[in-house]
């Protein structure tokens, strides 16, 4: 009986609507997040290795947008570097940095550093 009632329940009138879900934009990101300076200072670098030529420097506390990573093999080891955009465009040692998802976390996660 009890199965007779939910096939007769599961049955339409006729009257149903379909589900619309709203549009919702291409999920497209220009870059990988934000990042918080947490160095004193640190140089932005015209190319992801520690010799490069300085484009300027940025301080604690700056955040700046993450375009890029990447691993680069460097004295026996690996470094890992974020391209940037601030002040200054260019590459950073990913240890210099905090990285976040969105730029209200690296404003909130800034603030805290003061």
């Amino acid at each position: 009986m009890a199965a007779l009632l939910f096939i007769l329940g599961c049955g339409g009138s006729g009257g149903e609507k379909p589900i619309v879900l709203p549009a919702s934009p291409l999920l497209s990101r220009d870059s990988i997040g934000y990042g918080v300076i947490i160095s004193s200072y640190t140089h932005v670098l015209d190319q992801p290795q520690s010799s490069a030529p300085s484009q300027g420097y940025v301080r604690r506390g700056s955040i700046v947008r993450i375009l890029e990573r990447q691993l680069v093999r460097e004295n026996g080891g690996s470094i890992a570097w974020v391209l940037v955009e601030g002040d200054y465009r260019g590459w950073l040692e990913e240890s210099n940095i905090q990285i976040y998802d969105n730029e209200s976390q690296a404003k909130t996660a800034a603030g805290l550093l003061s």
